[in-house]
């Protein structure tokens, strides 16, 4: 019997590790560290699927690419799926899943690090120590213990992510159409998202990207949160409208920005740019302001989160390689 052929695209050594660890017998893997796009889909000739990730491309010439190729079968290692052309996929009758929830956790942890390093200046403590200098000034933070944190978006990361800021003692605000039991057992408490704005000292965002929430961040909204609000990102880019986060960077509007994900990653992130004179005048202007922290979308990046990914990345190809329903499919 002839093996399931697969081809992983934006794969990394730790990706390749993962998935090989899960697998079974009669899954093969083709691993290529290239992102799935116009000019690499004819990579994945010959395969019975591809595996893809956050920043590779499957619009409507990729796909229908891919089913002139014979392939009709997709699965992502990733929760979003906003760089799926799911219409097309649909009329092009093609499957598609993914995975939809992986260690939220790991997440709202790193939501949790940006914000603490951030407050606390961490990583210029840090650099201070190096060269022998222990001045505080222009260390100081504040008090988790009793601010208020707005979270948009309460599905399991957002939820994760209100059970640590409890501990602190945060007040925490919430908004979401699909409101959470959980996240109202947790003492949370829903409301309007001017009312968020408006209210909250801390604002993080976990909702998914789509077409409504696209730039969700922009000039409107930004004009109607505290002075020196925190702003942290660790879901999708374009939730952000970046120059209009920069114009409230300069006026002091905004007070601290951390991101782990950038509206123009897939050009950036997962790789080593060091020898590189970067082309993203945007990202750099970001990198100039003493008040914003980025990470180069890690927020996953945990030994449990991989494994999970791994696994339910491998139960999916099962289902749809035996053609019976998959309940991650989109």
């Amino acid at each position: 019997m002839s093996k399931f052929t697969v081809a992983v695209f934006s794969s990394k050594p730790y990706d390749n590790q993962s998935l090989l660890q899960c697998t079974t017998d009669d899954i093969e893997f083709q691993f290529f560290e290239t992102r799935l796009t116009e000019a690499s889909v004819l990579m994945a000739q010959g395969v019975d699927a591809v595996c893809v990730f956050v920043n590779d491309i499957l619009n409507r010439e990729v796909l229908t690419q891919l089913k002139n190729m014979g392939i009709n079968k997709i699965v992502l290692r990733c929760a979003g799926f906003n760089n799926v052309d799911l219409s097309a996929a649909k009329e092009l009758e093609m499957s598609v899943a993914r995975v939809p929830a992986y260690s939220p956790e790991a997440v709202a942890e790193h939501t949790i690090a940006l914000l603490l390093t951030l407050n606390r200046k961490l990583h210029k403590a840090y650099n201070r120590i190096k060269d022998n200098n222990f001045s505080l000034t222009g260390l100081m933070g504040f008090n988790l213990s009793g601010k208020t944190v707005g979270i948009i978006g309460t599905g399991k990361i957002g939820v994760a992510t209100t059970q640590i800021l409890r501990g602190f003692k945060a007040n925490v605000i919430a908004y979401d159409p699909n409101q959470s039991e959980e996240f109202k057992a947790l003492g949370g408490e829903y409301v309007s998202i001017d009312v968020l704005y408006n209210q909250s000292d801390i604002i993080s965002l976990h909702c998914p990207l789509s077409p409504t929430t696209h730039h969700l961040i922009n000039d409107q909204a930004l004009e109607k949160m505290k002075q020196n609000v925190m702003l942290i990102n660790t879901s999708r880019g374009a939730l952000i409208d970046t120059q209009s986060v920069i114009k409230h960077l300069k006026n002091k509007k905004i007070g601290y920005l951390a991101l782990d994900v950038y509206e123009q990653e897939s050009e950036l992130f997962f790789e080593d740019h060091s020898f590189d004179i970067l082309q993203d005048d945007t990202f750099q202007r970001l990198l100039t302001f003493p008040n914003v922290l980025i990470t180069g979308h890690q927020g996953f990046f945990t030994a449990e989160a991989l494994e999970q990914i791994a696994s339910i990345t491998i139960s999916n190809i099962n289902d749809l390689k035996a053609n019976r329903p998959c309940i991650n499919s989109l």
